[in-house]
């Protein structure tokens, strides 16, 4: 009996002392605004047991956080399947039927993340599926001409906002025709300083070089799709900024395509000052991966291809995660990566980066978006690849959209046109020659970030035509 009650007692120590040293590495953000909107009460959120507030509760802050002359509260109507199928921050919304904004004062200058909740479900007053509207964040045009009708599926939307002032304010703008605009929940926190580096490396295909990109953390910049390479989907629980990051499946090479395989690894993760942390991608992003196993005395010629469509004028950051779960020892995995066909990185080591196994790293570089086809990324073996080795690896993968020269993440009108165009009641009749002045008070930026990239550059080269294209899905 004393055998089973010191083991017990020894169970429960080691399971406390594992649950604190998971919560000492929890990520407590300065600023934190969680905002129920329509509500009068707060909820908790039960996939990531967050409290968001009430945007209607009792004790509000001075000033208000919110503003609008004309706005109203909407609650979701008695279906006890939709209130019992989703979270409770859908079952009401705010409703704008003039310019409304929501003003966040800010603590600590830097990059923050901020999330915007829809779910266009039918009220009593309004059926959400009809509205139309814009959406300014600090001077950015992040939505425009929004609508959202898929009243089964809620939608996130999720920016990476630098912000140096005192405050942070978001515009809710109707579209002349629509008459309102609404919005579900809001978030608004202060990311680490280490998610977002200043600097990134810039593919420019017209030069056939890498160049430096500058002022990376000061770009305006939307998630476009955050993605678990090999793994399940990573709900907002199990990381530590509350992100989604959803299966790889649907971005994978094609359904023939056999040269690769998945690996789970049950190990600890190490990660080290310096480099990628538990911020920049949770564990259940480096404990997973897809990768090319040589089985034989011979290297494979293939590679791995995820592809992204993307939409053309704007540039994206691909930021790429690896880590080494599957090796046996140092020095066996040597690989190339290609972001857009070219090569990004060759013969890349990651014992010389981490000098460990399992210890997260991840790369940032820059590419123009094409429309006429899809933004890929691939894997595969190196010219120092071993014969029944590990010779290709990848963890995760993120695409982020930046900020075009007017300002905007969706189309090409500045953020201040679209605030005086709705005072007058011409959204639709201003917005040709709002591009035109945009694009003329644009130029500065565009010859300013010309005169400022770095001289220096090395050559590039195309994917090797030798290897297999077959596995990238078109």
């Amino acid at each position: 009996m004393n055998f089973l009650h010191n083991n017990l007692l020894s169970a429960l120590f080691l399971l406390t002392f594992h649950t604190l040293s998971v919560l000492s590495h929890l990520f407590s953000p300065i600023d934190n605004y969680l905002i129920n909107c329509g509500s009068t009460v707060p909820t908790t959120t039960l996939h990531d047991n967050r409290h968001f507030s009430g945007d209607l509760a009792d004790k509000q802050p001075s000033p208000p956080l919110f503003s609008s002359p004309s706005s109203s509260a909407v609650s979701l109507q008695n279906d006890n399947n939709l209130l019992h199928d989703l979270p409770s921050i859908y079952h009401t919304a705010r409703v704008f039927t003039t310019t409304a904004k929501y003003s966040f004062p800010i603590t600590a200058t830097g990059t923050h993340i901020v999330r915007l909740h829809f779910h266009a479900f039918n009220s009593s007053n309004y059926d959400l599926g009809r509205s139309q509207f814009h959406v300014l964040v600090n001077g950015y045009v992040v939505l425009s001409n929004f609508s959202h009708s898929e009243s089964w599926n809620p939608r996130i939307v999720e920016y990476l906002i630098w912000v140096g002032v005192e405050k942070l304010v978001i515009f809710f703008v109707p579209i002349k025709g629509s008459n309102f605009a609404f919005v579900n929940a809001i978030e608004v926190i202060s990311a680490p300083q280490d998610l977002v580096p200043d600097t990134a490396q810039y593919l420019n295909v017209s030069s056939g070089n890498v160049e430096k990109f500058d002022g990376l953390s000061k770009e305006a910049i939307e998630v476009v799709y955050r993605v678990n390479v090999g793994g399940p989907k990573v709900t907002p629980f199990n990381d530590s900024l509350w992100r989604t990051w959803i299966p790889d499946d649907e971005f994978f090479g094609s359904s023939g395509f056999v040269g690769s395989e998945k690996l789970y690894f049950g190990g600890r993760i190490k990660y080290q000052a310096g480099g990628a942390s538990r911020e920049v991608a949770p564990d259940n992003v480096y404990n997973s991966g897809r990768l090319i196993r040589s089985r034989n005395g011979s290297v494979p010629n293939v590679n791995m291809t995820w592809v992204f469509p993307v939409v053309e004028g704007y540039k994206y950051l691909v930021r790429l995660h690896f880590c080494d779960i599957a090796s046996i020892s140092l020095g066996l995995l040597y690989f190339n990566v290609y972001v857009n066909g070219y090569l990004a990185y060759e013969d890349l080591d990651l014992s010389y980066i981490t000098n460990s196994l399992a210890s997260p790293f991840y790369a940032d570089f820059v590419v123009d978006g094409n429309s006429s086809r899809p933004l890929s990324v691939s894997v595969g073996p190196s010219k120092n690849s071993i014969p029944r080795a590990i010779d290709g690896i990848l963890n995760g993968v993120e695409v982020m959209k930046l900020s075009n020269s007017h300002g905007s993440l969706d189309g090409e009108v500045c953020a201040d046109f679209v605030l005086k165009s709705f005072s007058r009641g011409n959204t639709g009749v201003l917005l040709t020659s709002v591009a035109a002045i945009c694009i003329v008070l644009s130029l500065f930026i565009v010859i300013r970030r010309r005169v400022i990239g770095c001289r220096e550059s090395v050559t590039w080269s195309r994917l090797p035509v030798n290897l297999s294209d077959d596995n990238v899905k078109t």
